[in-house]
């Protein structure tokens, strides 16, 4: 798919950050180097309250603008770049990633392709810090994270690291829940579909993201991302009978996820077997935390 050059948008690309300026740097730097004509978007940073000097690191790139947003949350924070962009198209990347060097060019051209869509997701690889010998807990990560194609197919959303939209869309469904610290993209991708609008998976619409390499990084994200759903389905109601069938679920998914693991080819015995046994402590946990929530615990930012 090649664009033609009269159709071709300006992009609005915006990034959310706290407190991780050395990976915004390298997220930048991949920003810059873009097939998509550098005249044709703009690249805005929202710092979410860091200790960091954020702005230290924007001032080097040129083409970069950066606001603030006090209000805790990225969704907050990306709101608030979707009110400052200038673009009829909206992307969307994370701090930590890295963009493909064609990320915008295949990004607008998908969008393009499908005028009736309500976003574009695209795939999101992960990065070992040794390749040649990643170790369990990333091996668990890459396994679990970012599933993309799966979210868009299947679950009805895309994952907020890696998206492109209309503007338009945003002006007919509403923002992002800015309330919401976790499961905003969720939320969000849920309403478009509602909506009518048509989700797309994109594979050569690419990120690049480290994957986690401790067992507190996944419990902390885990943690997130079932408090995100909590708030999400209290204020649509949670009886007890579905929380009964959540917790269930999250017993039932570690058995699945190790038949699955059984038949990676990419994995050996020994591989096979820790990142499944992480799976079942994860589960665990978030059922434990699951209970926690329902007794009127608060979530986790």
């Amino acid at each position: 798919m090649t664009l033609v050059p009269r159709r071709t948008p300006f992009v609005s690309i915006i990034i959310p950050v706290l407190n991780d300026k050395d990976r915004l740097k390298k997220c930048l730097n991949s920003l810059e180097s873009q097939t998509y004509p550098r005249d044709r978007y703009e690249v805005i940073v929202v710092d979410n309250g860091s200790k960091e000097n954020i702005e230290d690191i924007v001032l080097q790139f040129g083409h970069v603008t950066t606001s603030r947003e006090l209000r805790p949350g990225s969704y907050a924070a990306r709101n608030k770049g979707i009110g400052l962009a200038q673009g009829s198209i909206l992307a969307f990347i994370d701090s930590d990633c890295t963009a493909d060097s064609n990320w915008i060019e295949n990004g607008v051209t998908h969008l393009l392709h499908h005028p009736e869509a309500g976003l574009v997701g695209g795939r999101v690889n992960f990065l070992f810090e040794h390749p040649e010998r990643p170790t369990a807990i990333e091996l668990f990560d890459s396994s679990t994270a970012f599933q993309q194609k799966i979210y868009i197919e299947i679950a009805k959303f895309s994952g907020a690291g890696n998206l492109f939209t209309f503007r338009k869309v945003f002006e007919h469904v509403g923002l992002f829940n800015d309330r919401l610290r976790s499961g905003g993209d969720y939320e969000w991708g849920r309403r478009v579909h509602a909506h009518g609008y048509p989700l797309v998976y994109a594979d050569n619409v690419r990120v690049f993201h480290p994957a986690r390499r401790s067992f507190g990084q996944i419990y902390r994200k885990y943690l997130r991302v079932i408090g995100g759903e909590s708030d999400i389905k209290k204020k649509k109601g949670y009886p007890f009978r579905l929380f009964l069938h959540d917790l269930i679920e999250d017993l039932k998914t570690p058995v699945y996820f190790a038949l699955r693991i059984v038949s990676d080819n990419k994995l050996n015995l020994l591989q096979k077997i820790q990142v499944s046994t992480i799976m079942f402590f994860v589960k665990f946990m978030q059922g434990a935390e699951r209970v926690r929530l329902r007794l009127g615990g608060l979530s986790r930012g």
